[in-house]
């Protein structure tokens, strides 16, 4: 039976060891979100399936070829998430969040698309996502983009990573430039790979977002939605500018950045790295006026972002070295002796916030040690028979310390101890 079962294609586990790390990130954008104004919303993983068929769009990639969708016993047609915007839009218009309120909303979790598995693209992939209703002006926009900036400063990557910006304009003007992409194009069908010529009809400006030599060299010269903006949608933009430059937040306008997306409206985004190969794009939003109308409640306007985390993750690792130890401290003790170790490991926990890992199994104090230093704890706590009798415990120091070096042991006190471990923890 030894290795019958593997994980499913395109999903992955996370490892003790890599899950701290996880935490870390996760923790560090979750805590900026807070100081933000925003409050957690838990979607169910399951939708009905028109939702994102609606509110996402039917001729999306993502609707068209990457939902898991089922039907359930009565027939109804169900879909593992593939994003968060409709979900938390649906649960908004259910709730009665959108009256008289200017919620900011955050969510986490798993979200699912079926596509070709790669190094930071999986099949279950994480995202952190963040939401603001109510609001139509750039303002909200750029502190959108300043708080990301933080969440990137506060990861320690934001060197590695660039904003980039675009508009898409709305309405009108919109679709007076979807003619003229579709006009520039249509010449160029032959040339164009087989999934830019079936956007050609569907999705025009998904083309833009082609990674396809050839396809990039013809969008190249195409024409670009800044030229197609009305006045509303090019004072927004030149607004969200200027709100950018007075907070010092760095950007570069890509006029064919759109997004995989039907619902975005004007300002779109994405944060990009070179440091992770071909998946670059690391953190992307935009505004989607339309999408509440779209799903059936009365016109509120809208922005937010989505965070995928294992590209995050790996950024951060990339970018940080971290020592995620098992322990600080490591309790040793005599076999005979198990019983008063136990009794010093809950003082410890009781008064300091370390990690203590107690010797689980057989071994003598040697060999008790060396497990110690393997667990990359700071420092171990040894009852011996040595101890027991002076009714004390030793602190070894298994790591180099400001004050101590490598392989210092002292006999101390179980006060003594716990008030060592408080001030050097």
């Amino acid at each position: 039976m030894a290795g019958k079962y593997q994980r499913v294609r395109g999903m992955r586990d996370i490892l003790p060891g890599e899950s701290e790390r996880w935490r870390e990130v996760e923790g560090v954008v979750i805590d900026v979100l807070g100081r933000y104004g925003f409050q957690e919303l838990r979607l169910p993983l399951v939708e009905a399936t028109d939702l994102f068929a609606r509110g996402v769009g039917e001729a999306t990639d993502l609707v068209e070829k990457e939902m898991y969708t089922f039907d359930d016993r009565k027939g109804k047609s169900l879909s593992l998430r593939p994003e968060g915007t409709a979900g938390c839009v649906r649960a908004c218009i259910e709730n009665g969040l959108l009256h008289n309120q200017i919620p900011r909303l955050w969510y986490h979790g798993p979200m699912f698309r079926y596509e070709r598995p790669q190094k930071g693209r999986t099949r279950q992939h994480t995202q952190i996502g963040g939401e603001i209703f109510g609001v139509s002006s750039p303002e909200i926009d750029a502190e959108l983009l300043t708080m990301l900036c933080r969440v990137f400063r506060e990861l320690g990557v934001s060197r590695a990573v660039t904003l980039e910006l675009n508009s898409l304009g709305s309405g009108t003007s919109r679709e007076r430039y979807r003619e003229a992409l579709v006009d520039y194009l249509s010449p160029h069908r032959e040339e164009l790979d087989g999934d830019s010529r079936r956007r050609l009809d569907t999705n025009p400006l998904r083309i833009l977002d082609s990674k396809v030599p050839t396809t990039r060299a013809i969008v190249a010269d195409a024409p670009a939605p800044r030229d197609y903006l009305g006045d509303e949608s090019q004072q927004h933009f030149d607004g969200l500018l200027h709100l950018l430059d007075l907070a010092g937040v760095d950007y570069r306008v890509n006029p064919h950045l759109v997004r995989g997306l039907d619902y975005y409206t004007d300002t779109v985004f994405e944060w990009v790295t070179e440091a992770l190969g071909a998946q670059g794009a690391v953190c992307s939003g935009g505004r989607y006026d339309g999408l509440v109308e779209r799903l059936g409640h009365r016109p509120v306007p809208g922005a937010g972002f989505g965070m995928g985390l294992e590209r995050v993750v790996l950024l951060h690792e990339a970018c940080n070295e971290r020592d995620y130890s098992r322990a600080d401290v490591y309790l040793v003790a005599g076999p005979e002796h198990a019983a008063r170790g136990a009794m010093v490991a809950e003082r410890l926990r009781d008064a300091t916030p370390l990690r203590v890992l107690q010797h689980a199994g057989v071994g003598g104090l040697a060999s008790q040690l060396r497990q110690a230093d393997r667990s990359g704890a700071k420092w171990a706590v040894i009852v011996g028979d040595d101890e027991v009798a002076q009714n004390r415990v030793s602190l070894k120091w298994l790591r180099e310390g400001p004050q101590t070096g490598r392989g210092e042991q002292t006999m101390l006190t179980v006060a003594e101890l716990v008030s060592t471990l408080q001030g050097a923890g």
